[in-house]
């Protein structure tokens, strides 16, 4: 029967995860560009939402891989372009709603944030894409050692260690584009410009969708 503590991540893997979370942090992926541009849209407030968004989603993906699910719904083919689909078809979707916005702000940047929807649009953006699936299913199991007791024990620690980090990472992140979008909206010339890089960014991700081939498992 195993003790109680050995349920638990060992140090040395724990740090050396933590390593391998922010080396992932710091390279530029869909996460990082939605923070930045509803930072820059919305103010810190809106950077912070949305970093409470993907990290939601971090916590519902852990979930899914420590009991499996992950793992079944990445063996149905069809859900790889289900996923990508629809994630595209979302983000293509707010992405116009930017561009048509009457005005120079673009949506929710006059009168009070609505923050709710910031952090259900960042949380739908990490768990309409297939790729944070696979990632979450093929990262996390490469930590856990067996012979240290409940393996769904190390992957939600893991994963929730993960998405702390990545909470304090966005945070900042999103606390640094929100004062420079309230610097730059000092200068009226640069709201139309926010606008635009606001859909920009939508449309770069859902392109990034619809162009993202499905990986080979092994």
């Amino acid at each position: 029967m195993t003790s109680g503590r050995k349920i638990m991540v060992a140090w040395s893997t724990l740090s050396l995860f933590l390593v391998a979370v922010l080396v992932l942090m710091l390279s530029p992926g869909p996460n990082m560009a939605f923070v930045l541009s509803q930072g820059m849209a919305r103010g810190p407030a809106g950077g912070f939402a949305a970093a409470l968004g993907i990290t939601a989603a971090d916590l519902v993906l852990t979930l899914l891989t420590a009991s499996g699910v992950t793992a079944l719904l990445a063996a149905w083919p069809p859900m790889f372009d289900l996923l990508r689909f629809l994630g595209a078809l979302y983000l293509g979707g707010l992405a116009w709603q930017a561009m048509r916005s009457s005005g120079a702000l673009p949506p929710l940047m006059a009168g009070k944030v609505p923050l709710g929807r910031v952090f259900r649009m960042a949380m739908l953006n990490s768990l309409l894409n297939p790729k944070a699936l696979l990632f979450f299913m093929v990262f996390l199991p490469q930590f856990v050692d067996a012979g240290r007791g409940q393996i769904v024990a190390q992957l939600l620690i893991l994963g929730t260690t993960l998405s702390l980090v990545a909470l304090l990472f966005n945070s900042v992140l999103g606390a640094f584009c929100g004062q420079l979008g309230r610097w730059l909206q000092r200068y009226p010339r640069t709201a139309c410009w926010q606008r635009w890089l606001l859909a920009c960014v939508l449309l770069g991700l859902a392109l990034r969708l619809l162009l993202l081939e499905r990986p080979v498992l092994r």
